[in-house]
């Protein structure tokens, strides 16, 4: 959905509940950014997650935006619908030999991360410990036929080095930023039920929408880095980003669907008016 917007913004949610107060900023956020310019303010389904993402949550998230008093360009992308352009953009790591197949249940990994003091660790956490980097070519191929599960990883070192030299982005506020992937190990680009992973689908989208500014909260800075290798490695443009504040509950929380609180959907059924919520959050009109 390429745009000859100078600014072009979006707003990704998962369909996978409801959307809350932070979803509400992140949303008015990235399309303040978009009227500021002039630009083009997107909606995205992002829902990969198949065990959790719901026809009736994506219904409830453009009644929810709308009532807040936005617009956007439609067709709304919903990445179920592309993930052929996520495997073209597998297929291309996997003929620069930069993907490997990882056996590994997250038990296995847990454990093998447990048994080692000096196991390392990123900022999204324990980073895999490359147990199945080094199988060989034969093992691969057995476990392959026998249909054995697997994802699929990033061979970060040599993805490193087949960027060569430094790699940044600009970030509002702060100017260039030099990246460093490397403490996120070798990340799953593909899951064991899904053919794309976070990492990948979201890099892909943007490129293919013509994305300028991501926005996004701040909790997702780091993996900006990951981000901007796979740019690299595919040949995608990089856009601006902007990494904005988290709101949180009264108790100082970061709200997630997980410990969200009131909705919006809860706030509206209480009577809270859009133009409320808006001045409540920081964008009174």
């Amino acid at each position: 959905m390429p745009t000859n917007a100078s600014v072009v913004t979006r707003f990704a949610p998962s369909p996978s509940g409801d959307l809350h107060l932070g979803h509400a900023f992140a949303a008015l956020f990235a399309a303040a950014r978009a009227d500021e310019a002039h630009g083009v303010f997107l909606l995205r389904i992002e829902d990969i997650d198949v065990g959790r993402c719901r026809p009736e949550f994506e219904a409830a998230i453009a009644e929810d935006l709308a009532w807040l008093g936005l617009s956007w360009q439609t067709p709304v992308r919903r990445q179920s619908d592309h993930m052929g352009d996520y495997s073209h953009a597998l297929g291309r790591l996997r003929a620069g030999g930069l993907v490997y197949p990882c056996f590994c249940t997250r038990k296995q990994i847990a454990a093998e991360i447990a048994s080692s003091p000096a196991a390392p660790h990123g900022s999204a956490g324990p980073v895999y410990p490359g147990t199945c980097r080094g199988l060989s070519r034969g093992e691969t191929e057995q476990r392959l036929a026998a249909g054995e599960g697997y994802a699929l990883r990033l061979r970060m070192d040599e993805a490193l080095a087949a960027v060569g030299g430094d790699l940044t982005f600009d970030e509002a506020g702060q100017g260039s930023v030099t990246c460093d992937p490397k403490p996120f190990g070798d990340v799953v680009l593909a899951r064991k039920d899904v053919a794309t992973s976070y990492h990948l689908a979201v890099t892909v989208d943007d490129a293919i929408q013509g994305v300028t500014l991501v926005t996004r909260g701040r909790d997702l800075f780091d993996a900006t880095h990951v981000h901007r290798l796979l740019q690299a490695l595919l040949g995608l443009p990089t856009p601006a980003y902007r990494h904005h504040r988290l709101i949180a509950d009264d108790t100082g929380q970061r709200l997630a669907k997980r410990a969200v609180g009131e909705t919006l959907r809860d706030l509206r059924a209480r009577g809270v008016s859009a133009d409320d919520m808006r001045r409540t959050l920081g964008f009174g009109r």
